[in-house]
């Protein structure tokens, strides 16, 4: 029985996701998102529906965009809702509109309207998509509605083409669908939606009718109502999912399987990314996007290259991991790669060749096929009627011919060779003078010249050197197996020769780039500044990619600083120009990428129209500054491969500024050590003799402080000396406190006792340390008909007091403090809870001795004296009061006092 209740417990790894899921979203903003199947279906009529009964309830509801149509019920819905004024930007002499972002963000309300969430911004706004408007907002802590047609979702982009012909250019990123906390679903009958159409309540009536005869017909409603009730039912099958991880109603998905797309410079490819995407989805698992370079493919067509980059791009964007990798053949790298990553489905398009090259050479998926083992192979075909290209005509960079020439040059060589010593070698060792020029060719020319030195040879050969001379017949038919041995020979060397070749180069290439991370960690390892650990980072990001750099670190108030003006392109920015947006000046752009510690510029999502871009130097504790690259060939930075290198340079870079940064605050935090040191000796002197006088105090203070290294210059001393002072006047009125806690000690003080009511007292305490609480969240939970209790108002108010003011000490600033009260037949409970760090590892009663503080960390908090008061106290009323860790971390602080009134010796 104890087995099965065993098993049914939730499993630790996945409550310490959960919970760490639920800390990266507890200051995010909520996304509430209202899915339709098409336009017209009264999306945003009913999120500003929703939007009224929010503002209806005293929510701070404000309108960033909504997308009217020209539908009079629609906008009667917008009033007495805030409206923010669009942003107006200028494009080819056009004044547009757009969603204003900044001032969302500057306005800040607890619920934002955003309309159609897969719009496309103006060049000029801020990001390229308004869905990452809405990433934006929410990680600001807005809350936002907004709306979404089911053909708008990346994964089924292809789906919808498919079905309506049409092909969407404006989609949503799946993690962003995803990750609404509410999805909705607008449906309306395909027929009513016609009749809408034809009313002309969707659009005007010239474009409905065109609506209707194309995208708007009967059967693709249909077929798009349905995607979108299974998108829903997604939804909610999530929600079920997570609803029983919580509740560890049953055991936790166990994602044991990982999908394998591959990808290359064909059309089909974004449709094997969409469809792995959604069986990924279906199963629950992760999956993988791998583009295979082959030498022949190292010589693709920009525009096929190019194709590539997007696909990688748009499988990132959908949630894939995505690698390069390079090899001789395609199917072996797939399959070792799988094998190491635990794949168990790949995912290939179905090969479009003619039926006589299938017989000459084997597909892909014919050879991953014949090698997966227990690895599946889907298999995925083009749509109808699409022209696919398999594989892009290669074009010729540059002729081959002089590398032929050179070949055949090697083999009249090998041949005059031959003949100078035809009367010294048999005929056996005149072949391996030939095959010793294929293997020069080959080593220096690659395969076709080797091929062609091959053919060459056997031939030469055979017309020179084998009876009869000078013809290509053979009177011995022997010579027939050596020329067929010859000939295999001379290719198997040629097609080693070269494969050595090409691994060889690709081998150089990885080299290099692991010789440049290890000669960049190596270089900031040595640095102990950080302006050299800058020199060099700048010097190797140049070397990797070409063109100009610039480090970007912020002032004490976080705002970027650019001395070398870089962001102005090397000039002083105008009077007032200093911020984004301003044509030429991209420090906004900087402050962007420093604050959401995320790229931005050129080669991102985020302000792509800048012609930089800016990384975070995000190291192990806080963005350290942003690193700027201007570089001379945009396209460099859309290989995902050379984006990753750039990434683990910065990131290696940070990491050594913060070290060096660190150091220094270690070295200058000597005083503050010392600081410490002559304030515990204080402390030690006071708790033998609490009646110690300010004035001896003070004396102890400088006698001590004639004490202090000789490293701690005079102007040092002399800030140690005013904290000194200061701690002197706390420590006097600590031995006030001391004094009180002395007559404890002693017997007890003498208790006025009267009867008081907790909530009241719970009331003034928090009330007296209303400027202490300041901002942090304050639940009070307090049971109903309290009774009154009987014990002294001024010692009570002093316990909450304590136990409170510990709870503020000891807990970051936005950590919420919980207080509870409640009473049964004879006892009154009290107990106050904190987020904090817990509580120290081993007796937690000794918390209530004198002169134990916590944790060490938190020395610097207080004396260690309020809660052995708190505990006098609560003694001195016959109660009890103890300490015990809290579940999921933080600490709880209980004590009891009886409700019934019992005379005490010491009793007024």
């Amino acid at each position: 029985m104890a087995a099965e209740h065993a098993d049914a417990r939730p499993d630790p790894d996945a409550l310490l996701q959960r919970v760490q899921r639920e800390a990266r979203t507890a200051a995010r903003g909520r996304l509430k998102i209202f899915l339709g199947a098409a336009a017209g279906v009264g999306k945003s009529y009913a999120m500003l529906e929703a939007a009224r009964k929010q503002a209806a309830a005293s929510i701070d509801v404000v309108v960033g965009y909504v997308e009217l149509h020209g539908r009079a019920e629609t906008e009667a819905l917008l009033d007495g809702l805030q409206i923010l004024a669009p942003q107006r930007l200028q494009h080819r002499g056009i004044t547009l509109s757009e969603f204003d972002l900044d001032a969302a963000l500057a306005r800040h309300p607890a619920l934002l309207l955003v309309d159609e969430l897969a719009h496309s911004n103006h060049a000029g706004a801020r990001h390229a998509k308004r869905w990452q408007d809405v990433v934006e907002l929410l990680d600001a802590g807005i809350d936002v509605y907004t709306t979404v047609n089911v053909q708008h979702v990346e994964s089924l982009n292809d789906v919808v083409a498919q079905i309506t012909g049409v092909r969407v250019r404006e989609t949503v990123p799946d993690s962003v669908f995803e990750s609404a906390d509410e999805v909705e679903l607008i449906d309306l009958p395909p027929d009513d939606l016609i009749e809408r159409l034809r009313e002309g309540k969707v659009y005007l009536p010239e474009k409905a009718r065109h609506a209707t005869a194309a995208f708007f017909r009967k059967g693709n409603l249909i077929a798009l109502r349905q995607l979108a009730l299974r998108a829903t039912a997604d939804r909610v099958d999530a929600a079920m999912r997570e609803y029983r991880e919580r509740h560890a109603i049953a055991d936790t998905w166990a994602a044991g399987e990982r999908v394998l797309v591959c990808i290359g410079p064909d059309a089909l490819s974004e449709r094997l990314v969409r469809r792995a995407r959604r069986l990924a989805n279906a199963l629950h698992v992760e999956w993988l996007a791998v583009y295979v370079e082959t030498p022949r493919l190292q010589h693709l067509p920009q525009s096929a290259r190019d194709r590539v980059l997007r696909t990688l791009k748009l499988a990132e964007s959908l949630g894939a991991q995505t690698d390069n990798l390079s090899g001789e053949h395609v199917a072996e790298e797939l399959l070792d790669f799988a094998r190491q990553r635990n794949v168990s489905k790949i995912i290939v398009g179905k090969p479009l060749r003619t039926r006589w090259r299938d017989r000459l050479r084997s597909s892909l998926v014919d050879a991953l096929i014949r090698g997966s083992g227990d690895i599946d192979v889907l298999v995925v075909t083009s749509e109808p009627g699409a022209v696919i290209a398999t594989m892009p005509r290669l074009p010729r960079h540059r002729s081959r011919r002089p590398a032929y020439l050179k070949g055949l040059a090697a083999v009249a060589l090998a041949t005059a060779l031959c003949a100078a010593l035809f009367d010294v070698l048999g005929p056996t060792n005149l072949v391996m003078i030939y095959l010793l020029a294929v293997v020069w060719v080959a080593t220096h020319y690659g395969r076709g010249p080797s091929v062609l030195a091959v053919v060459a040879s056997v031939a030469l050969f055979d017309f020179l050197f084998v009876q009869p001379y000078f013809s290509f017949a053979v009177s011995d038919t022997q010579y027939l197996l050596t020329f067929a041995v010859m000939l295999t020979v001379g290719l198997t060397i040629s097609n080693l020769t070269a494969l050595g070749r090409r691994r060889a180069a690709v081998a150089r290439h990885r080299e290099r780039r692991m010789r440049s991370l290890l000669a960049l960690s190596s270089e900031l390892v040595r640095e102990r500044s950080r302006e050299r650990l800058v020199e060099v980072l700048r010097r190797h990001i140049s070397r990797a990619v070409n063109g100009q750099t610039a480090v970007l670190f912020a002032d004490g108030e976080g705002h970027l600083l650019d001395p070398d003006f870089f962001c102005t392109r090397g000039h002083a920015p105008p009077a007032g120009q200093t911020w984004f947006p301003v044509p030429g000046n991209d420090l906004g752009i900087a402050q962007w990428a420093y604050d959401h510690q995320r790229s931005a510029g050129v080669g991102t999502d985020t302000l792509a129209n800048a012609d930089a871009l800016y990384l975070p130097l995000k190291a192990m504790q806080r963005c350290i500054g942003v690193l700027g690259l201007r570089p001379r060939e945009p396209r460099q930075l859309q290989v995902p491969e050379q984006m990753r290198a750039l990434d683990a340079m910065v990131n290696l870079a940070a990491i050594a500024i913060e070290r060096v940064e660190l150091a220094v605050a270690t070295r200058t935090a000597g005083i503050e050590i010392e600081s410490e040191r002559l304030r515990n000796a204080m402390l030690s002197s006071i708790s033998h003799d609490f009646r110690t006088p300010l004035a001896t105090i003070i004396g102890a203070a400088t006698t001590l402080l004639s004490d202090t290294p000789a490293g701690i210059d005079e102007a040092h001393r002399r800030t140690l000396l005013q904290s000194l002072l200061a701690e002197a006047e706390r420590l006097h009125r600590l031995s006030g406190n001391l004094l009180d806690l002395s007559r404890f000690d002693a017997g007890g003080p003498r208790l006025k006792r009267e009867w008081l009511a907790i909530d009241e007292l719970i009331g003034a305490a928090l009330a007296q340390l209303h400027g202490a609480l300041g901002q942090r969240p304050l639940r009070v939970d307090l049971a109903p008909d309290l009774p009154l209790f009987p014990g002294d108002e001024t010692l009570i108010g002093q316990l909450l007091i304590n136990l409170i003011e510990n709870a503020i000490k000891h807990t970051p600033a936005d950590s919420a403090i919980e207080i509870a009260a409640q009473a049964d037949a004879d006892w009154l409970h009290v107990a106050v809870r904190d987020r904090g760090p817990g509580l120290p590892a081993g007796d937690a009663q000794r918390l209530f001795e004198k002169f134990q503080r916590g944790r060490a960390e938190d020395a610097q908090a207080g004396f260690g004296l309020g809660l052995s008061i708190a505990r006098a106290i609560v003694l001195a009323h016959g109660g009890q009061i103890s300490a015990q860790p809290r579940a999921g971390g933080g600490a709880e602080f209980t004590f009891t006092l009886p409700l019934h009134r019992a005379e005490q010796p010491g009793d007024d």
